[in-house]
């Protein structure tokens, strides 16, 4: 039975809500038949709607106690749901003195209160609850159109997940919301949800539910298209009047298609001459991707160790590390005699497998296990490093990468970064 108490009118109503008399009264009701009863409240948020509510259920009979609570205000509207059961010893919610004492909560902070005995429940034994560990959904895009979120919600649904909660996490610079999803296996709901990112622009995150989440304390962000815009050896091959054979080589790398050691050599030696200048020239002409300073400065805050795994080079990558204060930093070197480059390399190779060691490395360095940990990245050389980490983000990848790595966005903004992680908006500016 379903029967609702109208504060704004101070009427009692059906749930269809059409009026029964003008004059406040309990409805006739049958007797009592469940051991617990969901009661709601929903109407304009103001404070101590809530204190009223558990007020009036502790002011006398019946004796009931709570099983659970949850409340929601969107956009200044309050919706609260509490589940009360009987107490030991009792076979039932007394529903008709419930519905006394919420009657005259209804007419005191006008909202409107219904209540739900849950007959069903009482005789059916107990809810089954769904198989495996929910999960996370985050939607974000600029903006999120409906389609989205009823492709989401389908897709969902058709893997047999449930969605139990619905929270925004950020309305700038992208608009962001969190599902919870329950009885879906992650493998699948994954799959689902591709095909709707694909067809509507929107990026889906899937991110398992649990302290693991939270508990990420390490990040590694890849430099050339990642942190900033662009990529170095390109400017230095135009400053060579070499950028288009060297354009190709890299594109080819990124793209898996070359070795990554191989093609960085092939495209370090056609700098060979240049005055060691350009390199100063380029970085400090370098544009830092929008959002990548809140990502760092937010993550510093909240305790994180940041650092950068670049294929490029550490003349260019540790004056970056420094100016952005970070924990540690990992690049090629460039020969550099006489003043000029020599088109060779100095030292080990960070390539595809050299970014994963350099993670592995600096995770050790600071005593975080790598599942604690997080890598951005853009290319295929980054493969390796985003699935050594715990969570690997493609960013604005190639789509073989982003098929590859843990999750993908495909946002202009570094920072969102942040709400695939699970903070909000309101956090990001406490944090700042």
């Amino acid at each position: 039975m379903v029967l609702g108490l109208s504060g704004s009118t101070g009427g009692v109503r059906h749930h269809d809500g059409v009026p029964l008399d003008p004059t406040p009264r309990v409805p006739e009701v049958p007797e009592a038949v469940s051991a617990r009863a969901l009661l709601t409240v929903s109407g304009a948020d103001r404070p101590g709607v809530t204190a009223r509510l558990f007020t009036a259920l502790a002011g006398g009979a019946p004796a009931v106690e709570v099983l659970d609570v949850e409340q929601v205000v969107v956009h200044g509207q309050l919706v609260l749901g509490v589940v009360v059961g009987a107490l030991a010893g009792e076979d039932a919610v007394d529903e008709r003195a419930l519905l006394q004492h919420l009657g005259r909560l209804a007419a005191d902070v006008s909202a409107d209160v219904g209540v739900r005995v849950d007959v069903e429940a009482a005789t059916a034994g107990p809810v089954a609850v769904p198989a495996g560990r929910p999960h996370h959904v985050i939607l974000l895009g600029r903006p999120v159109a409906p389609e989205a979120v009823a492709g989401a919600a389908r897709s969902i649904a058709a893997v047999g997940g449930n969605i139990d909660a619905i929270r925004r996490l950020s309305d700038y610079p992208v608009t962001s919301f969190e599902l919870t999803v329950s009885g879906a296996e992650a493998t699948a709901l994954r799959t689902a949800l591709a095909s709707v990112a694909a067809t509507t622009g929107t990026d889906i995150a899937v991110e398992q539910v649990g302290l693991a989440r939270r508990s990420k304390r390490l990040i590694v962000l890849d430099v050339d298209s990642t942190l900033v815009r662009g990529e170095v050896i390109d400017e230095l091959a135009a400053r060579a009047g070499r950028a288009a054979e060297v354009a190709r080589i890299t594109a080819a790398a990124m793209n898996g298609e070359l070795d990554f050691a191989e093609s960085l050599r092939k495209r370090v030696a056609v700098l060979a001459g240049l005055p060691a200048e350009v390199l100063d020239e380029v970085r400090e002409a370098l544009v830092l991707t929008p959002g990548a300073r809140t990502l760092i400065r937010t993550l510093q805050r909240l305790g994180f160790r940041c650092g950068i795994v670049s294929g490029g080079f550490t003349q260019i990558t540790d004056p970056l590390a420094e100016s952005l204060g970070l924990d540690f930093a990992a690049a090629n070197t460039l020969e550099v005699i006489d003043g000029r480059l020599t088109g060779g390399l100095v030292g080990e190779i960070v390539d595809r497998p050299g970014k994963a060691r350099a993670l592995a490395r600096f995770a050790a360095q600071y005593g975080i296990p790598l599942d604690q940990t997080v890598a951005v990245g853009d290319g295929a050389n980054d493969l390796d490093m985003l699935n050594t980490a715990g969570l690997g983000i493609a960013f604005n990848a190639k789509p073989f990468v982003r098929e590859q790595a843990h999750t993908a966005l495909n946002q202009p903004y570094l920072d969102a970064v942040l709400q695939v992680l699970g903070f909000t908006r309101d956090e990001v500016l406490d944090a700042s």
